[in-house]
């Protein structure tokens, strides 16, 4: 890397050799300045030994493990363009479901996000990602008995290591257009300079093709999305055992809600024509904006620590057509979910000798919701029938504040070379619409059979507080003799979920190329927390199953020979539940009396979920293709039965090119379900599922980007 400082040094010493060598020196010339380290290199090689040791604070020991870095993501179809959630599908035992929702393990959601190690309290469920795949430059997912230090969202843990200044300099900008009116601009810059380092990232994407297809038709009516986002990683290295580091994030999405035509009208109202469905114009924006700053020290082989304070802001607004939404669901509501979440986190590791690393730390955050809720409904009889054409609002707001305290200490444990032990313990308190705690135990191993073979195992003691920003705050009295009363009158709050989680698993070097792996695990439930999207707005809300047990098995091999890589995945599960016990009120009483005295399957439960890809470069330019394979999600009344299943295959083309006055550009070129699969994610029928959505028809879409 050349710097103003070398280029300084190089230049003495060629002049210096210059006049030697042609005799012309009337004295023995000055030796020339010994080339000095530059300030960037400095920067880097600080940055990347304070990475280290941050990293080195977040074990993963007993977990199962699956890796993505940059290149993994380059090499997709999309590229960085890809949404995050259709990264991380690509990681085994991951189960797709529309609106973007990912299933890992069997659970609906429960995912926990960090950004270079700090937790990122999520945001409200809607259609967008609060996160872009474009600043990662790697991605960890864990998943099984994870160590102590990883509470509040357990399902998964989505690890996401940002691009840095300090290491990479320079950036791009780039387009990407294609079917369904895709416009997709994008840019980055990245540099470091004098201790201070920094990477900055932005998008900006429209397109007709905001959120899935209720219909199976090529174009969705009433689909149109806008959505910005922006990233930036601050970092400043005030000596070589030390930084303070910024992270910012915004997402800000408006989406049409999409219409199904043909739909006759179910109520009247006075006055007022019918709409036609396909005219309907219910809309929803999300936003979500988050800012952390951490300072962190290193002080040699002993002691590092990280220190972390964040703040997160989020909301989503569902506007409904006020016309469309009374005469085809009875209610038209406009409602408004806000949360803010703000705290601090702390995690210290301290090595003590080689054969013990003594882990610590603590997590707090004090958490604001808000429900505003005006519905226009009309009145109705004790059987929902329609009694006036004359509709009336109700008012139902309502306020939650709490807290979240987490605390752990663990014993990373090396007593023979090839065995590594981990074991804690953890506590948790949360004290929102309900106070509880728990203390959960933690012990993972890993042990080397060989070279090349690796088996782990691990049991997990499990607290899941209730999503605060996914509780139904709805008034059931509020609503008696309305459009839209509810079928049950039981209104019990959330509980926390409680499990006792084992795993266990192998992974084997073959040869030099390939990698093979099998994992396993169970989990027993009480409390199971799911998810469901009751009413036409399009909102999810948390319940609870008495009673769980989940339990699968996964599958994974990779093969990097030369130019070429594959991998491939499987994951078989099986997630039921049985007993309705809080939210009873947005079930209906014979569904309820089933699930009291049945196991049902959870409505995200899928039996086989398999990811595939392949990507050969040849010369410049990278070929690759990946498959989604689900056998389908859950349907019908109580789940008892379940959609087709469906494979979906996407292929992608990059190449370099160089183009007058402006010089290098990479191209792109991607195809998105290739063989055009019509396959329905959701029928609108099963537990908490509200409408149908069918997966992507084919598209094409082409792009390009100069790097600077």
């Amino acid at each position: 890397m050349f710097t103003r400082n070398t280029c300084v040094a190089a230049l003495a010493w060629c002049a210096a050799h210059c006049v030697t060598a042609f005799g012309q020196a009337a004295a023995t010339p000055a030796p020339a300045p010994a080339p000095q380290p530059s300030t960037t290199e400095t920067i880097e090689v600080t940055s990347q030994r304070l990475d280290a040791a941050r990293n080195s604070l977040s074990p993963d020991t007993g977990s199962s493990v699956y890796r993505i870095d940059a290149s993994d993501i380059a090499a997709l179809p999309l590229g960085a363009s890809t949404p995050l959630d259709e990264v991380i599908l690509h990681a085994p035992g991951v189960v797709q479901d529309s609106f973007g929702q990912l299933h890992v393990r069997g659970d609906h959601a429960n995912l926990q996000y960090r950004i270079n190690g700090v937790v990122i309290p999520e945001p409200i469920a809607g259609f967008g990602q609060a996160f872009d795949s474009r600043f990662a430059d790697r991605i960890n997912v864990l998943t099984g008995a994870l160590p102590a230090q990883y509470g509040y969202r357990t399902a998964g843990i989505i690890d996401i290591h940002t691009r840095s200044g300090a290491t990479d300099h320079g950036g791009q900008v780039g387009y990407l257009g294609g079917s369904y009116a895709h416009h997709e601009a994008t840019a980055d810059v990245r540099d470091s300079r004098d201790g201070f380092s920094y990477y900055l990232t932005g998008s900006y994407l429209e397109d007709d093709l905001g959120i899935e297809n209720p219909t199976p038709a090529r174009d969705a009516i009433h689909n149109h999305t806008k959505q910005q986002k922006g990233f930036a990683f601050l970092s400043y290295v005030i000596d070589p055992s030390s930084r303070v580091s910024a992270i910012l994030g915004s997402s800000n999405g408006r989406f049409e809600i999409p219409n199904v035509p043909g739909v006759e009208p179910v109520y009247s109202l006075a006055g007022t024509p019918p709409v036609p469905s396909e005219n309907l114009d219910a809309r929803q924006d999300e936003k979500n904006q988050f800012q952390v700053l951490s300072y962190q020290r290193s002080s040699g082989d002993n002691l590092d620590y990280q220190l972390s304070f964040f703040h997160r802001y989020t909301d989503i607004h569902y506007q409904p057509d006020p016309v469309g939404d009374l005469i085809y669901n009875g209610v038209a509501a406009q409602i408004l979910r806000k949360d803010e979440t703000a705290g601090f986190q702390g995690d210290l590791g301290w090595h003590l000798g080689d054969a013990h690393t003594i882990r610590a730390g603590a997590y707090y955050s004090h958490e604001r919701f808000g429900a505003d809720n005006t519905s226009t409904v009309f009145s109705a009889d004790e059987e929902g029938n329609q009694t006036s054409d004359v509709p009336f609002q109700i008012v139902d707001n309502s306020r939650i504040g709490g807290s979240l305290l987490g605390l752990y200490v663990q014993d990373e444990w090396t007593p023979t070379n090839p065995l590594t032990v981990n074991y804690g313990i953890r506590y948790d308190h949360v004290d929102t619409v309900v106070n509880e705690m728990q203390w959960s135990p933690r012990v993972g191993l890993t042990y080397d059979l060989s070279k090349d073979t690796r088996v782990h195992a691990g049991y997990a003691r499990y607290f899941t507080p209730p999503p605060t920003e996914k509780i139904d705050t709805t008034s059931v009295e509020a609503f008696l003799g309305t459009t839209n009363a509810l079928p049950s009158d039981a209104n019990t709050s959330v509980r926390s979920e409680r499990s006792n989680y084992y795993d266990a698993g192998i992974s084997r070097q073959v040869g030099s190329d390939v990698v093979l792996g099998a994992d396993a695990y169970y989990r027993d439930v009480r409390h199971l927390q799911d998810e469901g999207q009751f009413g036409n707005a399009l909102i999810f809300s948390a319940f609870n199953y008495d009673r769980g047990k989940v339990y699968g098995l996964e599958l994974s091999a990779s093969w990097r020979h030369g130019s070429f890589s594959a991998y491939g995945n499987v994951g078989l599960s099986r997630a039921m539940g049985k007993g309705i016990e809080s939210g009873q009120f947005n079930f209906d009483p014979d569904e309820l009396a089933y699930i009291a005295s049945h196991w049902v399957h959870l409505d995200h439960d899928q039996t086989v979920a398999a990811s595939a890809g392949v990507s050969y470069r040849l010369e410049s330019a990278v070929l690759s293709a990946d498959l989604l394979y689900g056998s389908g999600l859950r349907r019908g009344f109580a789940n008892t039965e379940h959609l087709p299943g469906y494979t979906q295959v996407n292929l992608g083309l990059t190449h370099p090119a160089d183009a007058p006055l402006v010089g290098r550009l990479d191209l792109r070129v991607a195809v998105v379900n290739l063989f055009d699969r019509v396959y329905e994610l959701r029928d609108g029928s099963g537990i908490g599922v509200g409408a149908p959505q069918y997966g992507p028809r084919r598209a094409f879409y082409v792009g390009v980007s100069k790097p600077f």
